[in-house]
């Protein structure tokens, strides 16, 4: 049995050498890699007390990365959601974070769509969707949408 749980460990240590890693997420991982729930569970919290694996630091490098790509806010928010982050703990780093999300969206909107401002209501439409993907609240949407440097 005991073998068992140090392939689960090593396995879940692999993982772990390529990147950070939710415990939700590897539990996931090693389940569908054949380990059963108790055993993921158990190698998984063994870990976490060896400072191994940990939720908050899977999330301030999940969150930078996508403050990187030019994603709001909601968009990490959902996206750390779905993989099994509690979200006490989202909020509580994406304030940490301290990003201006005002800047971000503004910045994401330069970059997509360049300088020039909106020639009709279609074009601004557009503008405002792409930035609503990207995750961004509708008071950050319309500041950047709003915004041009004549």
């Amino acid at each position: 049995m005991s073998d068992v749980r140090t392939e689960a460990r090593k396995k879940a240590m692999d993982l772990l050498a390529r990147r950070e890693h939710g415990r939700a997420e590897l539990e996931c991982k090693l389940v569908a890699r054949g380990f059963g729930k108790d055993v993921a569970a158990d190698a998984l919290r063994q870990l976490a007390d060896e400072g191994l694996q940990s939720d908050r630091r899977f999330v301030e490098s999940f969150v930078q990365s996508r403050i990187n790509q030019g994603k709001g806010p909601l968009r990490i928010h959902a996206d750390l959601g779905q993989r099994g982050i509690a979200a006490g703990l989202i909020d509580e780093v994406l304030e940490e974070a301290g990003e201006d999300w005002y800047a971000l969206a503004r910045d994401a909107r330069l970059k997509k769509f360049g300088r020039s401002r909106p020639a009709e209501f279609r074009d601004k439409a557009r503008q405002m969707r792409f930035l609503q993907y990207r995750g961004f609240e509708p008071d950050q949407i319309q500041a950047a949408v709003s915004s041009f440097d004549d």
